[in-house]
């Protein structure tokens, strides 16, 4: 009896540092310390947004426009964003929280293309420069030459609009206040 009760406490015991081990590696609570307005940025990175006019640049080499529709957001901007399609009307736009997006750390934006007649579209199949190629790909395609890395590519939610650097951080690093450097 003793020894079934001592197992019994073991599994218990390594179910709880499970627990804690897994809470440990999730990024911490909006309000947390690392979460203050001194340590979190207002604007895209420095190199984010040089490496973007770069990409608006290369692509209109290639007769393609871009915009640029959503960069840095701040976590409650993030957080209304999550709300839509679920407690809000509209579609879902995003599977993250706030704090939980590489545009709450200004690492991330949003593009779309405009076509000949002015208009913003997030048409993935238009051709506006007519060489055979989606323009949405073609700048994907620039995007990762400058050094991005594009949701299309993601394979669960795919992201067509969205790219990002990540300097070799995770959500995880920069919830705990690791930063990119400047260059």
């Amino acid at each position: 009896m003793k020894t079934k009760r001592a197992v019994s406490l073991l599994l218990a015991a390594i179910v709880i540092m499970l627990i804690a081990f897994y809470y440990k590696q999730q990024p911490g609570p909006v309000s947390s310390p690392e979460h203050n307005a001194k340590s979190m940025p207002v604007e895209l990175h420095p190199v984010v947004s040089e490496k973007k006019d770069e990409l608006i640049s290369e692509s209109a080499k290639y007769g393609i426009t871009i915009v640029i529709t959503d960069g840095f957001r701040s976590i409650e901007e993030q957080n209304k964003l999550y709300e839509k399609g679920r407690s809000g009307s509209g579609s879902i736009v995003t599977n993250v929280r706030g704090g939980e997006s590489f545009h709450n750390f200004g690492l991330a934006f949003d593009y779309a293309l405009k076509n000949k007649s002015g208009q913003v579209i997030w048409d993935t199949g238009y051709d506006g420069n007519e060489n055979g190629r989606s323009d949405w790909f073609e700048v994907a395609e620039i995007a990762k030459d400058i050094g991005f890395e594009w949701g299309g590519d993601w394979e669960k939610f795919k992201d067509f609009p969205h790219l990002q650097m990540t300097f070799g951080l995770s959500i995880n690093d920069l919830n705990r206040g690791e930063r990119p450097e400047a260059i």
